[in-house]
């Protein structure tokens, strides 16, 4: 089976009567429309396969009717899968009885909707802490469990206010609190920011990100918006008709569209806006190691002038930035006919970027250093390099 945090395997909704005869018809070539036209039944999903890995934000997208929204219901199981599986955690939720799957939900997934969905008579506080209260957690617990999530998404200071007092963000992180406070290791949003307004929309994309960081959830995000889903989403995947036409990076989407229904959803955007460090950066410059005994200066600096290469970067055993040197400050050190090291004291201390570090911040770290600089994945291990003619190259489309 194909490993992941959720894997769903083969999955059809059919909408009517007669819905194994419609898959049937599906797989011998038979289009949705002449379905609806022939048999009167309406094909929701047709044959959807994908896998989400943990602590990833999927991002599902397409025009309406595409079957995005239908698709996250089947796998959370608020709509019936006609046929298919859908794993979660290697659990096949598609066969699970009603009684483990409505375990499940309480326990494990959240769900959060366009329309905020508050209870108006509640405060903030009591509309947070609801779903631990349907799970039977105590008042105290729940109220204190709530209040940490509350200060999470910046709301602890309005826990007595109610719904009609706030704001439509503030109503949305309230909505957001509520699926967080069950700490679920999945959550569902459907269309989760589209009602807001732009400024709005982006403050609540910033807080996803950031909560993001901390606490690494699962997340399926159903969108509309290209740019919300360039902006908050590992992968991205693309419905059509009720079918999944292509699942990638936004990169990925990018440089190699599937058709040009996918493509089109990118022709509006400015797409190197959505750039990061972990996109730009190549193995440009000279690596060398400090495994105890530093490299020395006159082997760099005649391997820098064969590679015709300006900078070298120098790591650990255990592949940890170092520092940098430039061949001029090597040169300087070989000329004086003594013997050097390229040790911590010659070295330029430059702080790393990380790899989702977005395009704009890249710039201001490479207008403020002379040359290269490092970038580390997760681990804090090196990882490659960004110069500003890779910069240049890369937004020019090589």
């Amino acid at each position: 089976m194909q490993s992941g945090k959720i894997v769903v395997k083969n999955l059809y909704k059919v909408f009517g009567q007669n819905e194994q005869e419609a898959i049937d018809l599906l797989k011998e070539g038979w289009s949705k429309d002449k379905i609806l036209a022939e048999k009167g039944s309406v094909i929701g999903v047709s044959d959807v396969s994908f896998s989400v890995e943990e602590g990833e934000i999927f991002v599902l997208m397409g025009l309406s009717g595409s079957g995005k929204s239908t698709l996250i219901r089947l796998i959370n199981r608020l709509v019936e899968p006609s046929s298919g599986d859908v794993f979660i955690d290697g659990q096949n939720v598609a066969k699970l009885p009603k009684a483990q799957l409505i375990e499940l939900r309480r326990r494990d997934m959240s769900m959060v909707f366009q329309s905020f969905a508050l209870m108006p008579s509640r405060t903030v506080l009591d509309n947070a802490a609801f779903g631990l209260e349907v799970a039977g957690v105590g008042r105290k617990e729940r109220e204190e469990r709530a209040m940490t999530v509350l200060k999470q998404v910046g709301l602890d200071t309005f826990a007595q206010k109610h719904p009609h007092e706030l704001s439509g963000g503030m109503q949305q992180r309230v909505g957001l609190a509520r699926a967080l406070a069950v700490n679920p290791s999945m959550i569902i949003m459907d269309e989760a920011f589209s009602a807001l307004d732009p400024l709005k929309r982006r403050e609540m994309q910033d807080v996803l990100i950031e909560l993001q960081k901390t606490h690494r959830r699962t997340i399926i995000f159903v969108s509309h918006d290209i740019e919300e889903a360039m902006r908050i989403g590992n992968r991205i995947g693309i419905m059509e008709g009720g079918k999944l036409i292509q699942v990638g990076t936004p990169q990925e989407l990018v440089d190699n569209p599937a058709n040009d229904y996918v493509r089109n959803f990118f022709d509006t955007v400015d797409t190197n806006r959505y750039l990061t460090a972990g996109q730009l950066k190549a193995d440009s410059v000279p690596l060398f190691v400090h495994n105890g005994q530093a490299p020395d200066a006159l082997m760099v600096c005649q391997q820098l002038q064969d590679m015709d290469k300006h900078y070298a970067f120098v790591v650990d055993e255990f592949n940890k930035f170092k520092g940098s040197i430039s061949l001029e400050k090597i040169a300087l050190l070989v000329e004086d006919g003594q013997p050097h090291s390229l040790d911590a004291k010659v070295l330029k201390h430059i702080d790393c970027i990380p790899e989702d570090l977005p395009l704009s911040e890249v710039i201001e770290r490479l207008v403020d250093n002379e040359g290269p600089i490092p970038v580390m994945d997760e681990g804090g291990f090196y990882c490659g390099a960004i110069s500003k003619g890779r910069l240049l190259t890369r937004m020019q489309g090589d």
